[in-house]
């Protein structure tokens, strides 16, 4: 019987050089399995396809190819190109695995998902863990957002989080579990299940995007499992800029009011920015009246009242807006 084949997945935006490192990473682990890696150029136009092509010709990649997305629809829409992609031959693989450019994977790491996943059938998604550059844990492992976690995690009040603990988002596991959803810095996923289920909604344009896609994942019965001798290390945020925003921007409150809405009602949506801006507001208020440094991203919670109040009135829920300039994941 022919093993198993994976589809590699990496997403380049304008880091041409470090999604080849991430790719040559992932030729490493995977070494010994069926399969190929196809690097997605999300409509970079700095060069970046052109370059990787080259390079990837030069290295004499043949289990490699560079293809590019035609348009950056966001972190979904550009897997999503990949994904369809299949393999060289035109068939599908067994199972997808995605990684992210900032990504690189212990040389075990792929086969670790691999072997898991072929073990345990009632497992749909497989995850990584993620250490940063100092080895120290980025948390990637979550329970689905709702009205509790959005008031817990505005109002930053320990008796609060103590009493709706069990509603936190971030879950800080070390031991391999089943989770809601896993970020998708290193996640593997089988075919099967994104034909059953569906691809990443193109709608998100950033963030939220794995949350929705485990969300159907787990409804449709499937575990979300996150594994714990899978080693990944991650740099973090490099393509979205994230370290340095001075603003959030406007497409992760579009993404956020969107995922409300599509999986629970617009109601729900709301009463869930409520809870968040009633928390938020007390926090910002004991910041004042214990003179501490407010910690809050600047203009946030007025952004967010804003924004899904307008988002309220629509008659559909909105997709989410295009920022300028875009970027992929």
């Amino acid at each position: 019987m022919a093993k198993p084949r994976i589809l590699t997945i990496v997403l380049n935006y304008k880091t041409a050089q470090m999604t080849l490192k991430a790719a040559a990473a992932a030729r490493v682990a995977m070494q010994g399995l069926a399969g190929e890696i196809v690097i997605v150029d999300n409509d970079s136009q700095d060069g970046s396809f052109d370059a990787m092509t080259a390079q990837v010709t030069a290295k004499g990649w043949s289990d490699t190819r560079v293809i590019q997305s035609g348009r950056n629809g966001g972190y979904g829409a550009g897997n999503n190109v990949g994904i369809d992609a299949g393999m060289s031959d035109g068939s599908r693989p067994d199972y997808v695995y995605i990684l992210n450019s900032d990504a690189f994977p212990e040389p075990d790491a792929i086969k670790v998902l691999y072997d898991h996943l072929n073990t345990t059938p009632e497992t749909g998604f497989a995850g990584s863990f993620i250490a940063g550059e100092d080895g120290g844990r980025h948390t990637t492992t979550f329970r689905f957002p709702t009205i509790q976690s959005e008031f817990e995690g505005a109002i930053r009040f320990g008796p609060v989080s103590k009493l709706l603990k069990s509603y936190r988002v971030p879950r800080e596991l070390t031991q391999t579990a089943t989770v809601d959803w896993l970020a998708g810095a290193s996640v593997m996923m089988r075919q099967d299940v994104l034909d059953e289920i569906g691809l990443f909604d193109e709608r998100f344009f950033l963030y939220f995007e794995e949350t929705d896609l485990c969300r159907r994942a787990r409804k449709a019965g499937y575990q979300v499992m996150f594994v714990a001798d899978s080693v990944v290390t991650h740099l973090g945020s490099v393509s979205t800029g994230m370290k340095e925003w001075t603003r959030v921007p406007d497409y992760w409150f579009a993404s956020r009011w969107y995922y409300f809405a599509k999986n629970h009602g617009r109601a729900y949506a709301a009463v869930a920015t409520g809870l968040h801006l009633i928390g938020g507001g007390l926090h910002w208020l004991r910041c004042k009246l214990t003179n501490r440094t407010y910690d809050g991203a600047p203009h946030f919670l007025r952004t967010m009242a804003r924004h899904d109040a307008t988002a309220f009135f629509k008659r559909h829920p909105e997709p989410p807006a295009q920022p300028r300039p875009q970027i992929g994941e």
